[in-house]
């Protein structure tokens, strides 16, 4: 079993040679998870002034496929703001949209910009419990966002692959 470092690592260097949306969708949803120990994790990438859940990996459905206006996400906040929305307890913190979460198993949070500069996206890792980040855990995300957020950058300038089909673009959630 590879430990959290290699983990990451390994990541980073997979993504740094990715040539494939959903691969690397995969990539950073599986690594996210296990490097926080979360119960859950998404991709989100920003599309037009929505948050768009793109990918996910949790022991229950959360929002994937789903789009909701950037200033009315968690995930919204924290690329507008260029930091990391860290949320103990969702209950009571008034930037998380009860409506979205009550119906999941979500109780704790943290979501991370990709491209902290020019956020393109963010990675969310969720627990079903109350749950305080640890340091460990917003650094590894961190990297991995800001590695994730290079690949998503490369795979857009490098051709007509789109990070968002065109056929869902503009749809409200």
């Amino acid at each position: 079993m590879m430990d959290k470092s290699e983990l990451l690592y390994t990541a980073v260097a997979d993504l740094a040679l990715v040539q494939d949306l959903e691969q690397a969708q995969q990539i950073i949803r599986s690594t996210a998870r296990r490097l926080a120990d979360a119960h859950g994790s998404t991709v989100v990438l920003l599309d037009h002034g929505y948050c768009f859940y793109a990918d996910e990996d949790a022991v229950s459905p959360l929002w994937k496929g789903q789009r909701f206006p950037v200033q009315q996400c968690i995930s919204g906040w924290s690329m507008l703001n260029r930091q990391p929305a860290i949320v103990p307890d969702i209950q009571v913190d008034e930037r998380v949209p009860q409506e979205a979460y009550r119906p999941t198993f979500v109780k704790s949070l943290v979501i991370v910009p990709m491209r902290v500069e020019d956020p393109l996206g963010a990675i969310g890792a969720y627990w079903i419990q109350p749950h305080q980040v640890t340091d460990e855990e917003l650094t590894r995300l961190q990297a991995l966002a800001e590695a994730a957020g290079a690949a998503l950058a490369r795979l857009m300038a490098s051709g007509p692959t789109r990070l968002v089909s065109s056929g869902a673009t503009g749809a409200s959630g």
